[in-house]
């Protein structure tokens, strides 16, 4: 299946700023069942742009701006093969069948703090409300990872928040509500109280339209989840907020260890905080049967970069 993702964030200031560099983390990460196609991205005011790799493997482009602009708008247009199975078989080592199991040595030396929960859990409440979930002594190891990922989104009400940062997995317990990033930041938490290796998760979702409406684009943001390490079966994306295994209809972007390291568009401005005007995100989404391999697009003035 093609899906076509176009992204176009724009900020607007109330009078012309200096826009310092600003890092972009857009361009879909390359798997045996994702393949991008096509990854163009452009900007107003114009920029210079370097292309660069973090510690994760993950595509950061960084641009920097030769004009002062009361408004910048960066867009993205993106292409991707996805082929993600729906219902996948993981071809899971046979000690990792059942939990508990123990990662080998180089397993947990490369996992590192992957295994290790970032926010603190004084009283042992996250610890005990993850270890409610696990079924017995001896249970079946993508069960409980399910059951977990349900957990996660089971009275818990979902809601886009616009305010910046990731409310602590505690804090999304107490008030019962979260966005996608703070029930991804939920499981991943309660995953590594469990003993898993875990990383947080930013790209894109395709939620098929009813049918009959088979071409409308999806609106909506980016969206985040998790994935765990499990030994032979690698990475396997666990989306709490639709209660969702499997990469089926997700384009990851990037992959940390906690979603703050991981926003899609990050950048300063020299000027008073008032400055800025307001911030606006469109996204959509939608499935597409163009054959458009080898096709290429440059434009001139535009910052650009395809991967084809």
């Amino acid at each position: 299946m093609l899906l076509t993702i176009c992204h176009e964030t724009t900020y607007r200031y109330a009078r012309a700023v200096t826009l310092l560099p600003h890092r972009m983390m857009l361009s879909p990460r390359t798997s045996h069942d994702l393949k991008p196609i096509r990854t163009l991205i452009s900007s107003s005011p114009v920029a210079d742009v370097e292309w660069t790799q973090d510690v994760f493997g993950n595509l950061i482009a960084t641009a920097s701006f030769s004009e002062m602009a009361d408004m910048l708008t960066v867009s993205a247009q993106l292409v991707v093969e996805q082929g993600a199975a729906a219902w996948p078989v993981f071809p899971i080592a046979p000690h990792a069948h059942h939990y508990p199991f123990a990662y080998s040595h180089d397993e947990r030396v490369d996992l590192g703090a992957l295994l290790v929960p970032e926010h603190p859990d004084p009283q042992g409440r996250l610890q005990a409300w993850a270890r409610a979930i696990v079924a017995g002594e001896r249970t079946d190891t993508l069960a409980l990872l399910q059951d977990l990922n349900s957990a996660a989104r089971a009275g818990i009400a979902y809601g886009e928040r616009h305010e910046e940062g990731t409310q602590s997995a505690l804090e999304t317990l107490d008030r019962a509500s979260g966005a996608c990033r703070d029930l991804a930041t939920l499981f991943i938490e309660a995953a590594r109280h469990l003993g898993f290796g875990a990383r947080a998760v930013s790209g894109y979702l395709y939620d098929p339209p009813a049918p009959g409406d088979d071409h409308a684009p999806q609106h909506g943001a980016t969206h985040a989840w998790a994935e765990i390490y499990l030994p032979c079966a690698g990475w396997i994306a666990f989306d709490p907020t639709n209660s969702r295994m499997g990469g089926a209809n997700l384009v990851p972007v990037a992959v940390a260890r906690n979603i703050a390291q991981i926003p899609p568009l990050a950048g300063r401005y020299t000027g008073a905080p008032e400055d800025l005007i307001d911030m606006t995100v469109k996204v959509t989404v939608s499935a597409d049967n163009l054959n458009i391999a080898g096709s290429q697009s440059r434009t001139a003035g535009d910052m650009k970069w395809n991967r084809d």
